[in-house]
């Protein structure tokens, strides 16, 4: 059994910035891709970034510097560094893990106000 759980979500003024946490625990395997996705109200959920273990780092093209993902494989957690935050990044963030199967955690609310 895996278990996501997030952290770090809230309200921020445009140009401000927040950090994400997720730690993962139970059957997690060092050989996995760990991340963030989001979903928007009325969008589908879309691929912020993504770390593996030994494989390059992934992000979105909407990123454009301003995120960054980090991850400790000790403590199985996954962050999210997001700077310059505007309005269209508000949305539900979800961590992810993918090792044989994909798992979510519950997500966490980022609202940015203009």
């Amino acid at each position: 059994q895996v278990q996501l759980v997030e952290s770090g979500g809230g309200l921020v003024q445009a140009g401000g910035s927040l950090r994400l946490s997720c730690a993962a625990s139970g059957r997690v395997f060092s050989d996995n891709v760990m991340g963030w996705y989001r979903q928007a109200p009325g969008k589908q959920r879309e691929l912020v970034a993504i770390i593996g273990s030994g494989r390059p780092t992934i992000y979105a093209n909407f990123v454009k510097g301003r995120f960054t993902v980090s991850r400790d494989n000790a403590k199985n957690t996954v962050d999210l560094q997001m700077n310059s935050l505007n309005p269209e990044d508000t949305a539900v963030y979800y961590c992810y893990l993918r090792i044989s199967a994909t798992f979510w955690g519950q997500g966490t609310q980022v609202t940015v106000s203009s």
